[in-house]
């Protein structure tokens, strides 16, 4: 039998080895991350942000689509607290899904224009990604460019590469369009659009850039990012063929160019919300924005953070300014009229 004083010491190291325990598993000092930007294009910032604040983060990356079924197949017994995924068409899929939380700081989501994040609080843009005609300067005048709806006339016949229609950005874009036009006006659109591409979709955003720089046609869409991944390349024949391709912004006169996001969303099985809310609040701070222009080329959501030189060189531009859930929103109905069309 324990006397009374050897009873309050059991007691007082059990008390001592349960609120060790706690510390030890304490969930609150880590946050989990699914990520489908390459480890390269996110970790420098998360590393960063688990040295100024303590916070353990755990990332795992993999394709964007594969993430969402992940998550779906997971379900509440997910570890993920936050997905990082790019484009908004993927994000309004993931809430659609219901595997996204709306945010309870005010302050976090009134960081970020109303047009790049869910007007219910479940997701925010983290950076902008603009995608605009790029021509070769050699063989087009830039006053012969001006919409992406003039992109169809007869003039650019055999001359125009972009990818496929299963490609999201191209669906996003389309949806934009179809936002500011209608769906009919759109696949009259489309359909021209497809008589005067120069070849069968093919390949990615940097396989139409280099087709243009080797005259196999005259303009492309694509993604800004992707032209100052080439012209930032070790590869000296990438460089000199983004040297060949010019940036036009079309539609300056009206709705302005198409932008879509990368962006963040805490999930719904989230455990550690407070954390995950810390470093979203900490990846749209000045200096994270200004790393996403620096390293990945692409712009920032916040209008304080500095750009890179290549990115200035390319001029100041009008930004469509539909909030993006509207490219999810829209996403099958794009699909429908870009097959309708015949956009392989």
């Amino acid at each position: 039998m324990l006397n009374s004083t050897s009873r309050l010491l059991y007691l007082c190291a059990i008390v001592l080895l349960t609120l060790l325990a706690g510390c030890s598993s304490d969930k609150g000092q880590q946050v989990n991350v699914y990520s489908a930007r390459k480890a390269e294009l996110v970790e420098p910032l998360l590393q960063r942000f688990e040295a100024e604040t303590g916070i353990q983060v755990n990332l795992v990356t993999g394709a964007a689509d594969a993430l969402i079924q992940r998550l779906k197949a997971e379900g509440k017994a997910s570890p993920a607290d936050v997905l990082i995924t790019v484009d908004a068409g993927r994000l309004y899929r993931a809430k659609q899904m219901e595997l996204t939380q709306a945010l309870d700081d005010s302050a976090l989501l009134a960081s970020v224009p109303d047009a790049y994040r869910d007007p219910n609080g479940h997701w925010l843009g983290l950076s902008l990604r603009a995608r605009p005609i790029m021509y070769a300067p050699d063989r087009v005048n830039p006053e012969m460019l001006s919409t992406y709806e003039a992109l169809a006339d007869d003039v650019w016949q055999g001359r125009i590469c972009i990818r496929s229609s299963s490609n999201i950005y191209n669906q996003s874009l389309v949806a934009s369009m179809i936002a500011a036009s209608g769906a009919d006006a759109v696949e009259q659109w489309a359909s021209k659009l497809v008589n005067n591409f120069a070849r069968n979709p093919v390949g990615g955003d940097r396989d139409q850039i280099k087709a243009v720089a080797a005259g196999q046609c005259d303009v492309a869409v694509a993604n800004t990012y992707y032209l100052f991944g080439m012209l930032n390349s070790p590869d000296e024949a990438e460089v000199k063929a983004a040297q060949q391709v010019a940036v036009f912004w079309p539609n300056q006169s009206n709705r302005g160019t198409h932008v879509n996001i990368s962006g963040i969303a805490m999930t719904q099985s989230a455990q550690n919300k407070n954390q995950a809310q810390k470093l979203m609040a900490y990846l749209l701070q000045p200096e994270s924005q200004a790393w996403y222009a620096q390293v990945n080329g692409e712009y920032p959501v916040t209008a304080s953070a500095q750009i890179h030189p290549v990115l200035q060189s390319w001029g100041e531009f009008k930004k469509d300014d539909i909030n993006v859930l509207r490219l999810g929103e829209l996403n099958t109905e794009a699909v429908k009229v870009m097959d309708r069309a015949g956009w392989r």
